[in-house]
């Protein structure tokens, strides 16, 4: 089983990861020998320039996408021996995404939002563990209102209540900020350092904010597809 290579109490293992795609231009590399290991319940942020390979390799983190060569191990799971299905149907169980851009479902309110996974995930109490999270992101008086009547940092409330509802092993961000202003930024990640502080959840985050990455506990920095540095944060 996989989990023979799974290092103890790590959550994410990056063995060797490298990504390349055909171009006109010929073969392109967009990641190259990436390794690292983040263990349950850390907060890790992955910084570099545009063009560096930070969404690629969240996108291979997640199964997402598979590499050219090397694999990922999710939550003991080697995601490059299963079919996309059994891919699909980790992720179900292990996984959250938080985007820049919300994707939520417009014909859905926030309530129904959160409740998706959860019914997907075949739980009972969807509707009631659903309010209770709803409530927790300080949305109880909108969890009526579909996302064309919510702003910017509401709807990224609602994808987060939405990311944590399954009670993930390992939380995706990419940018999760990215779409609005500082000051609603800045209160968004709060509540997602909170929310990770409550659940053992494990977070990972794609971001250019320099701030933000310092409150996680390990910096990953990429440039031209490499891991040029791995860095814990001061106590």
């Amino acid at each position: 089983m996989s989990n023979q290579s799974s290092k103890a109490g790590s959550v994410l293992e990056a063995h060797k990861l490298s990504k390349q795609v055909s171009s006109p231009e010929g073969t392109l590399t967009i990641l190259s020998d990436v390794s690292f290991s983040i263990a349950a319940g850390e907060s890790v942020a992955v910084v570099g320039p545009s063009g560096a390979g930070k969404s690629t390799l969240l996108a291979l983190l997640a199964g997402l996408d598979l590499p050219s060569t090397g694999h990922v191990v999710l939550n003991g799971s080697n995601l490059s021996t299963l079919s996309e299905d059994g891919r699909a149907s980790l992720r179900a169980e292990s996984v959250g995404f938080v985007f820049q851009s919300f994707h939520l479902v417009p014909s859905l309110n926030a309530l129904e939002n959160v409740m998706l996974p959860l019914e997907l995930a075949g739980q009972p109490n969807a509707r009631t563990a659903a309010r209770e999270i709803i409530e927790k992101v300080g949305l109880g008086e909108r969890w009526s209102h579909y996302p064309s009547q919510l702003s910017g940092g509401e709807k990224q409330r609602v994808a987060i209540a939405r990311a944590f509802a399954t009670e993930p092993a390992v939380l995706f961000a990419d940018e999760p900020t990215g779409n609005l202003d500082s000051r609603t930024g800045a209160n968004i990640m709060e509540l997602m350092f909170e929310l990770n502080r409550d659940s053992s959840t494990t977070l990972v985050l794609v971001t250019h904010d320099q701030v933000l990455a310092e409150r996680c506990d390990r910096i990953l920095s990429l440039d031209v597809g490499k891991l040029v540095s791995d860095t814990r944060a001061a106590a």
